[in-house]
């Protein structure tokens, strides 16, 4: 059971093991800034290519009103990831677009900083997400993609109980080019 209460900010929160999430907010600019930075290296071979003033205040938000938008129209949750004994930021997730109707589904996707890769945070990030997409959202199915030489997303996806479901040839650009990925879903218990 996932347990969504407000914080002491009053701000949503998603509980995990040994991590929450909730909402980016203006007061995490510097955490997610200084992160976000201290991760390039580690995050470019991954994610869409940068823009020159990715990290700055103004994108950030920018980014943040996006977010709002979104879960008013019920288009994705943007998700900041913090380890529950000193609340430091760990990394972020996003369920997004999300489709209704008949479908009843979402895409996944997320990152970590790099000191804090490999340590559970994002599984156990990844476990909770799901519970709140099925508790909360009421989401029958979630889907991710990862690209096939990323070895540790693919075991937090097979971890947190994706199956594989296929392969999509240049599927999304991911720092500049056109890649391959895995596709993964997982589909609510209840």
């Amino acid at each position: 059971m996932v347990l969504m209460r407000k914080d002491h900010e009053g701000a949503r929160r998603v509980d995990g093991e040994g991590v929450y999430l909730r909402a980016p907010e203006a007061r995490d600019y510097q955490d997610w800034a200084e992160l976000r930075e201290a991760s390039r290296a580690f995050l470019t071979p991954w994610e869409p290519t940068w823009s020159n003033d990715e990290l700055s205040r103004g994108a950030y938000k920018y980014r943040l009103r996006r977010y709002a938008e979104d879960v008013r129209d019920d288009r994705a949750y943007a998700l900041f990831v913090f380890r529950e004994t000193d609340d430091a930021l760990l990394g972020g997730l996003t369920l997004s677009n999300v489709r209704r109707g008949v479908a009843q589904t979402a895409s996944l996707g997320y990152w970590a900083g790099q000191r804090h890769a490999g340590q559970g945070y994002i599984t156990a990030a990844v476990c909770a997400v799901l519970r709140y997409g099925w508790d909360d959202l009421d989401l029958h199915r979630v889907e991710a993609a990862c690209q096939p030489d990323n070895a540790a997303s693919r075991r937090v996806l097979q971890k947190a109980g994706f199956t594989q479901e296929g392969e999509a040839k240049a599927y999304l650009r991911i720092n500049g080019a056109w890649r391959d990925h895995l596709l993964f879903g997982v589909i609510n218990p209840n």
